[in-house]
């Protein structure tokens, strides 16, 4: 295994962790690997597999670049609603990864 698929494999588990912590116990993994794997290029920046929940220009890019981007939602308060719940969901987690964060803003507007 390579330095960059270790980084990938531990993000990951890292992920599942937190979302079990988060109450979610039935897992899409293939949802999953998508958002650790759309990564591969930031691994080596731990900054970036990270998610600040505190920080409003950090839940602002979450909102832009993936709920936006990635999961067409352009109700921006809608967005904003659901990345702030599971800001307060996983507040509880010092260090939250940015796939699991990810997958649970994405649980929330489903």
């Amino acid at each position: 295994m390579t330095d960059r698929e270790q980084k990938l494999s531990t993000l990951k588990a890292t992920a599942v962790k937190q979302l079990n912590e988060c109450g979610i116990s039935s897992i899409d993994n293939d949802r999953l690997d998508g958002y650790v794997n759309s990564l591969k290029s930031m691994i080596d920046n731990k900054d970036a597999t990270l998610v600040s929940g505190k920080d409003k220009s950090e839940l602002d890019t979450v909102c832009r670049n993936f709920v936006a981007k990635k999961l067409g939602v352009t109700d921006k308060e809608k967005a904003m609603a659901a990345v702030t719940k599971v800001a307060e969901k996983m507040s509880g987690i010092r260090m939250k990864a940015r796939p699991a964060f990810y997958y649970l803003v994405a649980e929330e507007l489903s």
